[in-house]
């Protein structure tokens, strides 16, 4: 009986698993069109990177990041840093579509012991918070001196533009995306049958 119950849970959670990793593809590449700036685009796949990690756990999560961030690099939608460093625009996209997926893992299974509603929440936060966290250091660090250039200013001008780029629009945008969905989602899903009493 409780090996019967492991294969449906296994089979439930790959075809979950499948179903997001298809909506994570299909909402990254649409992102290439939602384009702020040469350098900034709205991510709308942190939404289902999200549900993975709360519903599959730190694989579920930190693979659908890693997909996100891929189909980012493949998609030709950071062509911009590319051209700047080709290496370290690979070590920056994977680190925070990676890492934001494992860290809103990691936030719900700490919190959720307690309270899974809260937990959704805050993984629904995190996960913005280190995709746009790690980009600005990235931006600072190994870009910091192309932007520079490109925009002719100096330091403050410089933090200027990437804080109101990511700051006040991007991952405001998101983090309201997140917040809003993620928990309606969660709770939709949960009252499906085959989720009710995960």
């Amino acid at each position: 009986m409780k090996a019967s119950n492991k294969r449906a849970m296994s089979t439930k959670t790959m075809v979950l698993m499948a179903m997001l990793t298809a909506l994570v593809v299909i909402l990254t590449y649409a992102g290439s069109f939602i384009r702020l700036s040469p350098m900034v685009t709205v991510s709308l796949t942190l939404v289902p990177i999200v549900l993975g990690a709360v519903l599959c756990g730190v694989w579920g999560g930190s693979w659908l990041g890693l997909v996100n961030a891929i189909v980012i690099l493949a998609s030709g939608q950071a062509a911009f840093f590319f051209g700047i460093s080709p290496a370290g625009t690979v070590v920056v996209v994977l680190a925070k579509g990676t890492l934001c997926g494992l860290a809103a893992a990691l936030l719900y299974r700490l919190i959720s012991r307690r309270n899974k509603y809260v937990a959704v929440v805050t993984a629904a936060v995190i996960c913005p918070v280190v995709n746009t966290g790690i980009y600005l250091i990235g931006c600072l660090t190994v870009f910091f001196s192309a932007i520079e250039g490109m925009i002719g200013e100096a330091m403050p001008s410089v933090m200027s533009v990437l804080i109101y780029g990511m700051g006040l629009v991007n991952f405001p945008f998101e983090l309201l995306f997140n917040i809003v969905l993620c928990p309606v989602i969660y709770r939709l899903i949960k009252l499906l049958p085959k989720f009710a009493h995960d």
